[in-house]
């Protein structure tokens, strides 16, 4: 019934249904493409910039691919590695110890003994620019006792999943011999790591054809864990899977930022003074009356024949064109909105905008900086206790031990953009003048973590003291026999 009626209005309205189309896509970059690309926006070097864009089809219309007819210096402003490394900065000032329930002493060695936290830092970076990457486990008995890790970014490894299921990583690394490019391939899955050597025609050779790789050899062990442990803080839309860049999205706001400042720059060099000096005016000797040599830094100037006439005058002019700063001001500021919308603050890279914010205002423009903190704890509270479990196992599994139970591990971050000093004393002071809180909540809020709590217990001693308030102990009755 409801049908015959659809087709009733359909054919009364007379509507015809659209046709099947078919839509072409092609891709401007494939994975790989996209992680060179992000990874020389954040080298930063303007001479690299320039040649990677120039070979790209499609980028004729950007500032970095274009070939002026007039000079004109290209200028990168540095933003994108600038927004990483404070990313990066404000993470890893605040993670505190890596806690264990059990084997603390295994873990801390082995952290002492890799750099741990130096590793911890090149992953952020590299997964935050790049997408993901994956840490990876090896046992070189020869270099140290405990298991080796390496963090290898999106460009260098290649990580499969079945069925939304992590299954193995493919990490990538590249060897030179005897003027050849050679790929090795190190897949490492649940229980197994094999090797494969490939040349620079892409076929499968032997491990022996290169020295860098003669000894190794495949490896069997539990398939309770991996040695490879993947980092992904977003992930991408466009492949599945892998993860998201925080600069996929910006390079047109990249490129924009980097045309304004460089317009700007080019503004300023034109603008310079001209000196206008006539001929009989030009700076001689006073011994030889000839024309002073001339000197670029401080009598710069340009020649201008005398005025003979009867009326005329000989002046020296000054000139200089006027630069409309406050229109590029503009248009930088806007620029760079544009680059940190979603990402970052403007006041967490250092940039005052406007001048007159007072400290809330600040801390009100540090939300965005705190969603982007967030993100990147949350993909470690997630990613590192499985890299230290399976960092013990491997370590295990060198020393030919049974494998333990994976331990509780506790990885805990400080707070950021914290209210200041003041403004906390202010706020504890109203809620204990309205009996809203006691001394004892009052010091643990005031001082949190800075104090022990030996201390705290001997402040609030101190406090209820002046205050006039006294603890006594309850005197003891002691049975003292029947009264009646």
């Amino acid at each position: 019934m409801l049908g015959g009626l659809k087709a009733m209005i359909r054919n009364w309205l007379n509507i015809q249904e659209a046709p099947n189309r078919d839509i072409i896509i092609q891709e401007r970059f494939n994975f790989e493409t996209n992680a060179i690309k992000n990874e020389i926006w954040m080298r930063g070097d303007p001479y690299e910039i320039e040649q990677f864009y120039k070979q790209m089809d499609g980028s004729e219309t950007l500032f970095w691919a274009s070939v002026p007819y007039i000079k004109i210096r290209k200028i990168h402003t540095g933003i994108p590695q600038l927004i990483v490394k404070c990313l990066t900065s404000i993470v890893l000032n605040d993670l505190n110890d890596v806690e264990l329930s059990q084997r603390q002493l295994d873990w801390d060695n082995i952290e002492h003994d890799n750099g741990f936290k130096k590793v911890l830092k090149q992953a952020i970076q590299k997964a935050l620019y790049l997408g993901d990457g994956a840490f990876k486990l090896s046992i070189v008995p020869s270099v140290t006792p405990y298991p080796i890790i390496e963090f290898y970014g999106a460009n260098k490894v290649d990580i499969k999943y079945t069925r939304g299921r992590f299954k193995e990583c493919v990490f990538k690394t590249r060897y030179t011999h005897d003027k050849k490019t050679y790929t090795l391939l190190e897949s490492y899955g649940f229980g197994y790591v094999s090797y494969e050597l490939h040349d620079h025609l892409d076929r499968i050779v032997s491990l022996n054809t290169i020295p860098q790789t003669e000894m190794l050899q495949n490896v069997i062990f539990s398939k309770d864990f991996c040695m490879a442990v993947p980092l992904m803080i977003y992930e991408s839309s466009k492949w599945e899977h892998r993860g998201r860049s925080i600069f996929d999205g910006k390079e047109s706001d990249f490129d924009a930022i980097d045309e304004v400042f460089s317009q700007w720059m080019d503004a300023l060099r034109a603008s310079r003074p001209q000196k206008y000096i006539p001929k009989v005016l030009l700076p001689r000797d006073p011994n030889t009356g000839y024309v002073e040599n001339l000197n670029d830094f401080d009598n710069r100037f340009i020649q201008t024949e005398s005025d003979m006439s009867e009326n005329g005058k000989n002046d020296i002019r000054l000139i200089q064109p006027t630069i409309p700063s406050g229109n590029y001001l503009e248009s930088y500021i806007t620029a760079l909105d544009a680059c940190l919308q979603g990402i970052i603050s403007p006041s967490t890279l250092g940039i005052d905008v406007k001048k007159l914010d007072n400290a809330e205002a600040q801390r009100e423009k540090e939300k965005t900086t705190l969603y982007t903190r967030n993100d990147i704890i949350v993909a470690l509270q997630e990613c590192l206790p499985k890299l230290v479990n399976a960092t013990l196992k491997a370590y295990d599994t060198a020393r030919s031990l049974p494998l333990q139970n994976d331990v509780e591990v506790s990885i805990s971050f400080g707070e950021y953009a914290n209210p200041s000093f003041e403004a906390v004393v202010e706020t504890i002071s109203k809620a204990r003048t309205n009996k809203l809180m006691s001394i004892e909540a009052m010091i643990d809020e005031l001082y949190g973590d800075t104090k022990d709590e030996e201390w705290k217990h001997k402040e609030i001693e101190r406090i209820k003291s002046e205050l006039g308030i006294a603890e006594v102990d309850e005197p003891l009755i002691e049975n003292v026999g029947d009264f009646n």
